[in-house]
């Protein structure tokens, strides 16, 4: 027969042990006990303990507080992992803002929020630059070199903003609205996108030319949603006949190895809209 052996937590001997001999003063017996004491202390195993630096990168030297769905989320995770930097993805509660992101972002209270070494980065594109500053030895470029070109990609990934996310949340059915006008509006974008990649591209993969750039990850990010509305609202948006560039492009930008493990098969994003959107109500959002 064999017996389980359980370890007890160590405590030192008692060391009282003078206190019945009388052959000892009270002083004489306190100055002894005190000296065991101080031995039976020094030889008991110590708990090591862990320096500030070490207590930061034990949690997570980078942390990103959002929600998977958010395409604002995404494109920052997606920044992330073409720098090779590692990350812990802080779920954020569905209606519920954390204390940690009240604190992390008091002025717009919105995900997504990148933190250093807790130090907090709000808004996703500048998140976005931040890792490619950051980062700029790990990975490629994120943003081109040249001043020309980086501002031709601010400019269009700024115009993404401002034409697809409430366009999107209304064609979900998330907000209220017109769904033809959101489609129209969509649509419209995604021409002007088309010729934007010829451009900035100059005939290659991506906007970043060889590889996954600022604007890439700005309008990437959104694919996944676009891809479901156009099931959910049955509209057709990324057109291969008259966006035969752009839906090409989409198509390499999903399979990109920074891509599919954050930004999941349109399926997924479907049923969170028909489990979690309910009932339209007026515009506004808690990410971007």
């Amino acid at each position: 027969m064999t017996h389980a052996r359980t370890s007890k937590p160590y405590r030192p001997a008692s060391v009282s042990i003078l206190k019945s001999h009388s052959i000892f003063s009270t002083h004489q017996r306190q100055r002894v006990n005190n000296h065991l004491s101080s031995v039976l202390a020094a030889e008991a195993p110590q708990r090591p303990t862990m320096s500030p630096e070490k207590q930061e990168t034990a949690t997570a030297a980078v942390r990103v507080l959002g929600r998977w769905p958010s395409p604002f989320v995404i494109r920052v995770l997606i920044a992330l992992r073409l720098k090779g930097v590692e990350y812990e993805l802080v779920e954020e509660a569905m209606g519920n803002r954390s204390e940690l992101l009240l604190a992390s972002n008091p002025v717009h209270r919105k995900i997504p929020v990148l933190l250093h070494h807790g130090r907090a980065v709000s808004e996703s594109l500048i998140i976005v630059q931040y890792v490619d500053e950051v980062w700029a030895s790990q990975g490629p470029a994120i943003l081109p070199a040249d001043p020309h070109a980086r501002a031709a990609e601010r400019f269009w990934s700024q115009y993404v903003d401002d034409k697809f996310p409430t366009a999107i949340r209304v064609l979900r059915g998330k907000v209220a609205g017109d769904k033809d006008e959101a489609a129209a509006q969509v649509a419209a974008a995604l021409e002007h996108l088309e010729e934007a990649l010829v451009q900035c591209g100059r005939g290659k993969g991506y906007f970043g030319g060889d590889s996954l750039g600022y604007l890439d990850i700005a309008l990437g990010s959104h694919v996944g949603w676009v891809r479901a509305v156009e099931r959910m609202a049955q509209v057709c948006l990324l057109d291969e006949a008259k966006l035969p560039n752009l839906a090409a492009w989409a198509d390499r930008f999903c399979a990109h190895p920074a891509v599919p493990d954050v930004m999941p098969h349109t399926d997924r994003f479907v049923e969170f809209s028909i489990n979690n959107d309910g009932v339209p109500k007026a515009a506004h959002t808690n990410s971007k």
